[in-house]
């Protein structure tokens, strides 16, 4: 019998949030019971009485205080593990008050304390307050790019990013779960499991399986501009209506716009050209990198210049908002693989590396 994946939103825990007066996401006792039922916290046949015990509690208060020794008198060290991570995100939430104000503390305060799974599962659920009421796909799957790991590969002149854990179980089971691992390891050989690309044809399927299934399947196309060669030498170029890289900045938008309350306008590029730069601000660690070397004038190898999926242009809709030094003037935005094909989007970079006149 197959197994019914959670929605996009309850498998975060989104239903156990609700709203501030500024819009942030605060967090209800469904919420913490939602991560008491995960497998990191979840009871099973092994548990000893202790954890039973503080389990139950939890379930019953999720928010009652923990002394140390009802932890001390665990017999998993594991289980003693998660649970010390998971009151530590409990009290940071609580103590400020919702999960974007917990979330960006976390980085302000230096040192990253939270393992990267709960961060990731605070910004999923971040995401769904961002996005809620916008019904466009391609805005949605470039959402997954914020706390989801991505495989990007070049096929036929696409540039296309898949779910990284996707493709890796498709790869070892054919995507057919536990009994496709069996037939390998038995010999057998599977068909070839194709993802789809999101489209116009399959837009709707994507949304549909925001409340139905975990929509982690579909490929982005992150191709932004298309070449025609024309006669005589001309060439044609046009920017794809459907485009990856521009929903992405639609999404960064909403994403600044929510944490900062700054309003910016973000364009995809595919270079740089102004002597004049003088902000930017990667998008996740490869390509920090390469802006940092491009803009102290080193030589960058053309195999790390060709991992650069995008360049963007960041404005201040009021310029007044900003440094007085970078009145208008953009902030430019990279976004970039690993040498094995592997992205990592940051989020955080945005909300702390923005050259605001004052402290968000």
């Amino acid at each position: 019998m197959p197994t019914v994946q959670p929605s996009f939103r309850s498998s975060c825990g989104y239903p156990g949030l609700t709203r501030n007066p500024r819009g942030w996401l605060v967090p209800s006792d469904v919420y913490w019971r939602w991560w008491l039922a995960r497998p990191e916290l979840a009871l099973v046949d092994e548990s000893c009485a202790a954890e039973r015990a503080l389990h139950d509690a939890l379930v019953h208060a999720p928010t009652r205080r923990v002394a140390a020794e009802e932890l001390d008198t665990f017999q998993d060290e594991d289980a003693r593990a998660n649970y010390r991570l998971f009151l530590g995100l409990r009290d940071a939430v609580v103590g400020s008050g919702s999960l974007e104000a917990a979330y960006a503390g976390f980085f302000k305060a230096g040192s990253i304390q939270m393992p990267p799974l709960f961060l990731d599962l605070m910004v999923q659920a971040i995401v769904c307050g961002v996005l809620d009421g916008v019904d466009d796909a391609w805005q949605w799957r470039a959402a997954e790019l914020l706390f989801r790991r991505q495989r990007v590969s070049v096929q036929d002149g696409r540039v296309l990013s898949g779910d990284s854990a996707v493709l890796d179980m498709m790869n070892e089971t054919g995507g057919l779960g536990a009994m496709g691992r069996l037939l390998m390891q038995g010999g057998a050989a599977l068909p070839t499991v194709q993802m789809e690309v999101l489209g116009e044809d399959s837009a709707a399927r994507y949304l549909q399986g925001l409340s139905t299934a975990a929509p982690f399947n579909f490929l982005l196309d992150l191709t932004h501009e298309v070449r025609n060669e024309l006669p005589h030498g001309l060439t044609l170029t046009m920017t794809r209506s459907h485009s990856g890289l521009k929903a992405l900045a639609q999404v960064l938008e909403r994403w600044v716009q929510h944490f900062l309350g700054v309003a910016v306008q973000i364009q995809p590029e595919s270079r740089v050209d102004d002597a004049a730069w003088r902000w930017h601000v990667g998008l996740d660690v490869e390509s920090t990198r390469l802006l940092n070397d491009l803009y102290r004038g080193e030589t960058v190898e053309p195999q790390r210049q060709q991992r650069l999926i995008s360049l963007f242009r960041l404005r201040f809709v009021d310029p007044q908002v900003v440094q007085a030094d970078m009145q208008g003037k953009p902030v430019y935005l990279g976004l970039a693989m690993a040498a094995d094909g592997q992205l990592k989007l940051k989020p955080q970079n945005l909300l702390l590396n923005l050259p605001l006149a004052t402290a968000a």
